[in-house]
């Protein structure tokens, strides 16, 4: 198995009473479809995981899975606070058409959250699923930070085959690159650091950018894998405010604002999440004309 490539963590679509659009999602992907893009990501953090419940995630992947095609993959967010949810919602997404799970660390407990404890969790997740298993380190949200080394221990496991890593830390990917085996996949999780991250030997990104600049985003994967650093990079430089907007800047309601503006369905967000003032949408759209995507 390989999962280099471009995924975008697509944004849940939701409809005026809040509940789960499906319609919209399945448009979404159609369009998606046409970008180059090398699967979906359903339920990661910008798809408001916390916010959806479980039957709402299965739901999700099983329209992704009927609406992509055969060959890209479809990986589902999964990583709950306990253990035991976790397994169970990844059977679950697993049945739904999901082929790996992005297990996020649990975090409630930050201080008991030892390597002793972390390595145990996702063994046990990862003895149990019946599908592959991404690790998911994002210090955003999580305030924990997955140490390289006890990543290389996990990464022994035969059905744990890369990371989603967000923190943005160029020298912690290389040192992920240097101590887990060859066949241990990373990918990136943030939008400056893809460039970067794939020149020292990332396979791939995870990145909100790629819901809005998917076609952009493949660009450079495949101009880098050519060793052609300098066009990858004058496209990496014209995306950065848009990669920021989307990001750190609006959130997913600035994401989803986005996605209005290029004709996707992004609609309003999960309370307690606030949709983008007409003010943040009209900054969005000058940000997006300026990266002429």
């Amino acid at each position: 198995m390989t999962i280099a490539g471009v995924y975008p963590p697509i944004p849940t679509p939701f409809d005026e009473q809040g509940r789960l659009h499906a319609t919209a999602l399945a448009a979404n992907i159609e369009r998606w479809e046409q970008t180059g893009l090398h699967g979906y990501v359903v339920a990661g953090s910008n798809g408001e995981s916390p916010l959806l419940e479980a039957d709402e995630i299965v739901e999700a992947v099983r329209v992704v899975r009927q609406t992509a095609a055969p060959d890209k993959r479809v990986i589902a967010g999964t990583g709950c606070q306990s253990t035991a949810a976790t397994l169970r919602l990844t059977r679950a997404v697993a049945e739904a058409g999901a082929g790996l799970a992005l297990v996020m660390t649990p975090s409630f407990y930050p201080t008991q959250m030892t390597p002793a404890a972390l390595v145990r969790h996702y063994t046990t997740v990862a003895d149990g699923s019946p599908i592959p298993i991404l690790i998911y380190n994002v210090p955003k949200f999580t305030n924990l930070n997955l140490d390289p080394a006890v990543v290389a221990q996990l990464a022994a496991h035969p059905n744990i085959v890369g990371i989603k890593d967000s923190a943005g830390n160029i020298g912690q990917v290389i040192d992920l690159l240097r101590l887990c085996p060859p066949d241990f996949e990373v990918l990136l999780g943030n939008a400056p650091a893809f460039l970067s991250g794939l020149q020292v030997g990332a396979v791939g990104g995870i990145l909100a950018l790629a819901n809005v600049a998917p076609a952009e985003c493949v660009k450079i994967w495949r101009l880098v894998r050519q060793g052609r650093d300098a066009e990858a990079r004058e496209i990496q430089f014209r995306l950065m405010a848009l990669g920021k907007a989307v990001t750190a800047g609006y959130g997913v309601p600035g994401l989803k604002a986005a996605l209005d503006e290029l004709g996707y369905y992004g609609g309003p967000p999960r309370p307690p999440l606030l949709p983008a003032d007409a003010s943040v949408r009209e900054t969005i759209r000058r940000i997006l004309v300026e990266a002429r995507v």
